[in-house]
């Protein structure tokens, strides 16, 4: 799919500020622009990566008002939320359009590559243009997705579903009805109430030595990939919203929620039922204790945090001892 900044203003009836015959073919968050894709600007927060911005076109509201030199072109819409959205429900609808799902005929073998002494169980469906490395066992009613990656020495248990478009890397565990690649969570409020779906574009990538437990969800990013690093082990019943990355050998108990674009660090340690809001940073080998909420950046590496919201153990256990004392006063 190729659109120019001109096809791209008469669709979402916005103006051009630019080349208006600048064209772009995929899409990305707005802190990895570069020439070839479109990006947008909605959040204040972000507003320090329009001027770093490499894309070709940026979508940015119409009162908006650089206070820096802008390489993209811009278009200029009502609302650059909603107009992303559309984009996104067109490219998908697109998408859709182009995918044939033929089953279980002769061709389904010739578009599909197995590695050596690959195991598929009873009932299990490999999509077309999808790699399964050596050795990897798939065992029954799974669903692996067009054009998905699977390393070697995998299992995958029964039951999993992996949408189209995913990579798996090397000795990874997907244990039984995790889903992986699913529509993350993203509406934009319209003016009458109502709320738009985002479609998502993007995959997952999920690296080596990874164990993803029973149950658990790994939502695909919009544009680009939601990111499970090397070494990484998630419990069951764990959430993994659309764009997080989560670093190497990071740990995660069961019924954790993880917010979107959320960037764990390395080496950290999340006990059951952690919960994250989106957005946020969490610096490298950090501990967060069970049932703990973090609201803001963690960005000093190796504390341990508990409570909600959560609070450094030292700050946290001096607090506790106060609102204890004054229970018992009560």
């Amino acid at each position: 799919m190729e659109l120019t900044a001109a096809h791209l203003a008469k669709v979402l009836k916005g103006t051009v500020e630019g080349n208006p015959d600048a064209k772009v073919t995929g899409f990305a968050k707005i802190e990895h622009g570069k020439p070839g894709k479109l990006c947008f600007y909605a959040n204040p927060k972000y507003e320090q990566y329009v001027y770093t911005c490499q894309a070709s076109i940026l979508l940015v509201n119409k009162d908006f008002q650089p206070k820096a030199p802008v390489t993209p072109t811009l278009v200029r819409v009502d609302d650059s939320y909603t107009a992303i959205a559309e984009l996104l429900k067109y490219a998908s609808a697109q998408r859709r359009t182009d995918t044939r799902h033929r089953g279980w005929r002769s061709t389904w073998f010739l578009t599909t590559k197995f590695g050596k002494k690959v195991y598929l169980g009873s009932h299990s469906y490999v999509g077309h243009h999808a790699e399964v490395g050596d050795y990897t066992k798939i065992f029954e009613n799974v669903y692996v997705g067009d054009n998905t990656v699977i390393g070697k020495h995998c299992l995958i248990y029964p039951g999993v579903v992996i949408y189209p478009g995913m990579v798996i890397g090397d000795n990874v565990i997907i244990h039984s009805n995790a889903v992986i690649g699913s529509d993350g969570f993203g509406n934009a409020p319209q003016p009458d109430g109502t709320w738009q779906k985002i479609e998502h574009m993007g995959n997952v990538i999920i690296g080596d030595n990874v164990e993803i437990g029973a149950c658990t969800t790994i939502d695909r990013a919009e544009m680009e990939s939601t990111i499970i690093g090397n070494g990484v082990k998630i419990d069951n019943l764990c959430q993994i919203a659309h764009n997080v990355e989560i670093g190497e050998n990071t740990v995660m108990a069961a019924q954790c929620g993880i917010a979107g674009s959320v960037k764990i660090g390395k080496n950290c340690i999340l006990a059951g039922q952690v919960g994250i809001a989106g957005h946020l940073t969490i610096a490298d080998n950090t501990t967060i204790g069970a049932q703990a909420g973090i609201i803001g950046n963690i960005r000093k590496s190796g504390q341990t945090l508990l409570g909600s919201p959560a609070l450094p153990v030292r700050t946290f256990m001096k607090s506790y001892a106060v609102f204890k004392r004054n229970g018992e006063e009560a």
